[in-house]
């Protein structure tokens, strides 16, 4: 089959290697899939520059993607062959990502992609659209609940605001240069997420503080977190890259009882992620959830596709075509 392999960490042109590489089969308890799209996530770039040690002499990149189940394993359950899914945590403690036409997948990481949705956007729902459900809901039902979701204009962050809206929650977003877009979206108020009186202006609309904040860059927000979160409520954390190690203001939280959680996709139990998955796939059928696409790259011009991630300010889901 052909893939996207790296045998050390470095640049994306100096590693990144595209070629032929062995079929992978189906063991027990798997399904193997033909991939229409694989999905660019910020942490398969960081991964492939060093952020951590390399796990494995070779690594295909990538754990998004969607296609078709082409096999199954001893024993399977042959009834789903030909079911469209996409897949989550395909790269994740694991050498062979879906930087390729085919994977081998546990069932548990494979889930089914309505029929009116494109494998396009299939391949940027896994990480992104997993990450944003549990972000929103994994305390429980956020009805009538007033929420700040940070950086509206990340994947995740687009996701979590449709999530959130759905679910009866009233969303303040904070971005930088798409606040029509987030209007546009359902978000009840919009702010420059760079102006020194963000607080103040939360705040000023949000008059008993918000009952939940998603947030991806928690080390430099977190004071601002902390200021703006009502009495009792949640802040959700999924990333810090521009602070690393935060200093904790716990006295002013620990005056609101507030409860600072951080959430790593990866980890979700089958169950729960079964869960988020449904969430999802009912809004994606009756058309509640719009997947941003920022652009689609043969497999061959993925050096490319990881230089979009890394230059940030991406409006959406970098993808691979795997056909």
């Amino acid at each position: 089959m052909k893939a996207i392999w790296y045998d050390q960490q470095g640049s994306a042109a100096d590693v990144l290697t595209h070629g032929e590489i062995e079929t992978p089969t189906a063991g027990a308890g798997e399904y193997l899939i033909r991939l229409h799209h694989s999905g660019v996530n910020p942490s398969d770039v960081k991964s492939r520059r060093g952020s951590r040690a390399m796990p494995f002499n070779r690594i295909i990149p990538h754990s998004d993607g969607a296609g078709v189940i082409e096999a199954v394993g001893p024993n399977g359950d042959k009834s789903v062959i030909g079911k469209r899914v996409y897949i989550r945590n395909g790269q994740w403690q694991r050498p062979f990502g879906s930087a390729a036409e085919y994977i081998a997948l546990n069932e548990d990481l494979v889930h089914d992609l309505p029929d009116n949705v494109g494998f396009d956007a299939g391949a940027g729902l896994g990480i992104p659209a997993l990450t944003a459900a549990y972000a929103v809901l994994k305390d429980g039902a956020v009805d009538g609940q007033t929420m700040v979701v940070h950086g509206g204009g990340g994947t995740v962050a687009r996701l979590a605001i449709q999530i959130a809206i759905d679910a009866g929650a009233k969303v303040i977003a904070t971005t930088k240069g798409n606040a029509d877009d987030l209007r546009d979206l359902g978000c009840s108020h919009v702010f420059d997420y760079s102006d020194p009186d963000l607080a103040a202006q939360i705040t000023g609309v949000a008059k008993d503080g918000v009952a939940r904040v998603v947030d991806a860059e928690i080390g430099v927000n977190l004071a601002t977190d902390i200021e703006i979160t009502a009495s009792k409520g949640v802040i959700v954390g999924y990333g810090t890259s521009l602070e690393m190690t935060p200093s904790l203001p716990f006295i002013p939280m620990m005056f609101k009882n507030i409860t600072l959680s951080s959430i790593l996709v990866y980890l979700l139990e089958a169950d729960e992620a079964a869960a988020y998955a449904a969430i999802i796939h009912d809004m994606l059928t009756h058309g509640r959830l719009d997947v941003p696409i920022a652009g689609v790259f043969d497999m061959k011009d993925c050096v490319a596709a990881h230089e979009m991630v890394e230059a940030g300010a991406r409006g959406g889901a970098v993808l691979l075509s795997c056909t």
